[in-house]
């Protein structure tokens, strides 16, 4: 692969001050005693110290090495390693310590399982629902290589939202997330409302790469075609000088605009700003539909 540097310099806007406090240290080492993976840690999210001090954190189930190599994710990428049979029991078990009352699970893409990691991600939410039946279930899924039956398979296991990210625009897919594909995504997300018009559906979306703003309209308008209710759009930032260079870093008044069009379209909820990605302040739904108090 080759390098690539970031040439441009982050305005002010995208400067954010780390810090410290006990919540972090507890979260923390509550993580790694139960031997758990945060997408937190493995994607080096820039809201990691907020999120650890609010005792919050989105597991990444099924190791923390993917199929695929995807140009802007700081995931390693590579051959997995087995599954764990009690990681279910694990995540459920920190849900339960987190006291957590909205709780995000994503994974890894693991090609390399015939059902795409789908069962793995039901005995996940049967877990959760066993320590906490009270608690928000929200998964965010690859993309199960298109199969409709895990999409299913995870749906009918009843998570309250169901995200899947189409992460750009059509036009930058090659380049973005070379082994994906932007209509598959489409259809994943289609297919889970299709199984369940219960069940939430949620995508995300990143800006800074080489996209128009015509282009990033007419995403939102294949999702809400295909009904989907929230949407999450952040800024692009470049893990690694061996990942895809940012091209713009766009300023927060085009990330309010974003909003207000998303909004209009008729999205039930929408966040769009520079720091915004896919499962930060999550919960914020859950407070608005299902009145729950953080």
């Amino acid at each position: 692969m080759a390098i690539v540097e970031e040439k441009l310099s982050r305005p002010n806007w995208l400067k954010k001050r780390i810090g410290t406090s006990i919540n972090m240290s507890l979260t923390h080492e509550l993580l790694q005693d139960l031997k758990l993976n945060t997408v937190c840690d493995s994607a080096l999210c820039p809201n990691l110290t907020e999120c650890y001090s609010k005792k919050t954190a989105t597991f990444m189930i099924m190791g923390d090495v993917c199929t695929r190599n995807c140009r802007f994710c700081a995931v390693s990428n590579g051959k997995p390693s087995s599954l764990y049979p009690d990681e279910p029991r694990r995540v459920a078990q920190a849900t339960a310590r987190l006291g957590l009352k909205h709780v995000v699970v994503t994974s890894v893409t693991r090609d390399d399982l015939i059902d795409g990691g789908a069962s793995h991600f039901v005995e996940v939410i049967k877990n959760i629902r066993e320590y906490c039946p009270q608690s928000i279930i929200e998964v965010l899924t690859p993309d199960f290589k298109g199969s409709f039956d895990r999409v299913a398979q995870v749906v009918e296991a009843k998570p309250h939202i169901f995200n899947h990210n189409i992460e750009t625009v059509p036009r930058l897919y090659s380049a973005v997330r070379p082994q994906a594909d932007y209509l598959r995504s489409l259809n994943v997300l289609e297919h889970a409302k299709k199984t369940d018009q219960g069940v939430f559906t949620k995508c995300g979306i990143m800006l800074g790469l080489g996209e128009e703003e015509r282009e990033v309209v007419n995403v939102m308008k294949d999702l809400r075609n295909i009904g989907c209710d929230i949407i999450t759009i952040g800024q692009y930032l470049q893990p690694s000088p061996q990942h895809l260079p940012v091209k713009e870093y766009v300023h927060p008044d085009v990330f309010n605009k974003y909003e207000s069009i998303a909004i209009e379209q008729g999205f039930l909820h929408v966040a769009s700003g520079p720091f915004v990605r896919s499962s930060f302040n999550a919960i914020e739904f859950s407070e608005k539909v299902f009145a729950i108090n953080s």
